[in-house]
């Protein structure tokens, strides 16, 4: 329910329930003074009830008759009176002009002038109830003409002033009523307003503590609707949008961790390896000149480890700001890949792996790509494949294939392979298949992320498959160049001023 509708809920419950509880108390009272054994029993009232007097009235008025000889006997009046003492009512004996009798001598003087006439047509009857307006007040009178035994004209009257038949108890019933029907109805909209404002805002003030506090499994749930409802749903929204941006944090600072701790085993690894070369160098160790030249080219590779690493590291900063520089150019596949291959073999030579070289495509295919950035790419992959070799006699074979508009690049190795259940993550930033982190297998786990990264940037996508113990095979998907992707390429290409590098040789002239 809206707060429009419970206002208007309120505002009606304030009118319309006293209004009513009032009314019935109000006929309820009237009529239990009026009734059977009411105070104003057998009067007609402005509280409602009978328009005739009731039995004993008539009694009274037939004992009045009966004895219309005797109403001069002021004893037999003072009978008469004690029958009607607890009610609102007085007598009147009237004697030609003047009062021979009255119950109560003040309400008589003040009304006896208003009082009707001697009517000799009705001498001994008993007529209706007649209504005298008395100045501000109204009188309801029933008489009865009769002659006194020396012939004077009497009149017998029983009066009720109609503000007289509102007593004070009828008054004070009202008022209790009254206050009792206000407590009772402030008290049914409090506990309403309560249970469907106050309760609701406050549960989300103690969520919003939690909240506060840092505690984001604290829910709330409703199935009201309007703005409370939409309050509930509004909270659950921000705090699972809180929740996941709290674990991400968490799972970011865990993965910062774990890089710091990687990247300073991965650096601790060669330097110390460099530490020990040296060393051996100093000590003389190294005491023949193919020995030396050993050391030196060991050395060497460990410092392009470190430098590999550096790099990485460079590049991941700028990975997470999204800000990885691209040069994009078209190039020449089969230029472009011979190079790679080239310059790849020249390492795999050096740790005694065999390297296979296979380009399908015709001679003019051409893609667009960032050189530098693609022979990360290859790099990466063909480091990870080297650094997995568990085979005397590692393999490790590129093969380039057309697939009508796209060019498909695998590189392939018969390394130790990736688990299944692994297979699906391993381009996730910091995961790795190796959880023991031996020294011979180190890594940042940033690397094949990376290059996920720079695929997709390009326009392809990458994928993987594998066998346990048999090797891998990573498949990429680079779009081929055509005349029309003209546009397109203007719109790929991001160039970051201070990042931007010199194009290659094996970079074609044309050049975007």
């Amino acid at each position: 329910m809206t707060f429009r509708k419970r206002l208007l809920v309120a505002f009606s419950t304030v009118i319309v329930v006293p209004l009513l509880l009032f009314t019935i108390a109000f006929i309820a009272l009237g009529n239990y003074l009026i009734g059977e054994k009411g105070e104003l029993q057998g009067y007609t009232s402005i509280v409602g009830g009978y328009d005739e007097y009731d039995t004993e009235a008539e009694t009274l008025f037939a004992q009045a008759v009966d004895n219309a000889d005797k109403l001069q006997d002021v004893m037999v009046l003072d009978r008469l009176a004690m029958q009607i003492k607890s009610r609102n009512l007085y007598l009147v004996v009237r004697r030609d002009s003047d009062i021979y009798y009255a119950s109560n001598e003040a309400m008589a003087a003040a009304d006896f002038e208003r009082l009707p006439a001697f009517d000799k047509k009705t001498v001994g009857e008993t007529g209706g109830s007649i209504f005298v307006h008395n100045g501000r007040r109204s009188l309801m009178v029933r008489r009865i003409d009769f002659y006194f035994p020396d012939g004077a004209e009497g009149s017998f009257f029983l009066v009720s002033r109609i503000m007289g038949l509102i007593s004070g108890r009828f008054m004070s019933g009202l008022f209790v009523s009254m206050l009792t029907i206000l407590i009772f109805t402030a008290f049914l909209l409090t506990r309403w307003l309560e249970r469907s404002v106050f309760t609701p805002i406050s549960a989300i003030n103690i969520a919003m503590n939690n909240i506060r506090d840092g505690n984001f499994t604290y829910t709330l749930s409703t199935g009201e609707e309007g703005e409370i409802g939409d309050l509930y749903r509004n909270y659950e929204d921000m705090r699972l949008r809180l929740k996941e941006s709290a674990d991400e944090k968490l799972e970011h600072e865990r993965q910062n961790r774990e890089l710091i701790s990687n990247i300073s085993h991965d650096l601790k690894t060669p330097i110390t390896s460099i530490k020990g070369y040296v060393e051996g160098l100093i000590d003389g160790v190294a005491n023949t000149p193919e020995k030396q030249d050993k050391y030196i080219r060991t050395i060497y590779n460990k410092a392009n480890d470190m430098d590999r690493l550096i790099d990485e590291l460079t590049l991941y900063s700028r990975f997470e700001s999204d800000r990885i520089p691209y040069n994009f150019h078209r190039l020449n596949v089969g230029d472009y890949f011979g190079d790679c291959v080239e310059e790849i073999g020249m390492d795999m030579e050096s740790r005694g792996i065999e390297l296979n070289y296979t380009n399908l495509v015709s001679p003019q295919t051409r893609i667009i790509a960032d050189p530098e950035q693609m022979k990360r790419v290859i790099n990466n992959i063909v480091g990870n494949s080297v650094k997995y070799m568990d085979k005397e006699k590692g393999r490790i074979s590129i093969r380039i294939l057309d697939e009508h508009d796209s060019v498909r690049i695998e590189i392939e190795d018969n390394g130790k392979g990736i688990a299944a259940k692994d297979l699906p993550n391993i381009f996730d930033r910091f995961y790795r298949t190796d959880s023991s982190r031996n020294s011979s297998q180190g890594g940042s786990g940033i690397g094949l992320s990376i290059v996920r990264k720079i695929v997709e940037d390009h326009g392809g996508y990458i994928w993987a498959t594998s066998r346990e113990g048999e090797g891998t095979c990573m498949h990429m998907i680079i779009r081929k160049y055509l005349e029309q992707d003209t546009d397109s390429v203007d719109t790929m290409s991001s160039v970051d001023p201070e990042d931007s590098i010199d194009p290659m040789d094996y970079v074609d002239e044309d050049t975007i």
